[in-house]
């Protein structure tokens, strides 16, 4: 629960971010099937971006950002 409490967080938004930025562009130096790794990256970016954990389902919990830090400050 910890790790979801993170990735709710602004700081796990950033690191989701910034995670995907550095697999973008992992993606792009290797090429060939490394572009999956790339597009992986865009995912994060706009998790990151969107303020959505992905995760947070799993322990019935909101999808959307501010209504997960909401449920978790309870």
């Amino acid at each position: 629960m910890s790790v979801l409490l993170f990735l709710g967080s602004p700081a796990g938004r950033w690191t989701r971010a910034v995670a995907g930025v550095v697999l973008i562009v992992l993606g792009a130096l290797l090429g060939g099937g490394w572009w999956a790794l790339a597009a992986l990256g865009v995912v994060f970016v706009l998790v990151g971006a969107l303020d959505v954990c992905l995760l947070a389902p799993l322990a019935h919990r909101p999808l959307r950002g501010a209504a997960f830090r909401a449920v978790a400050g309870r």
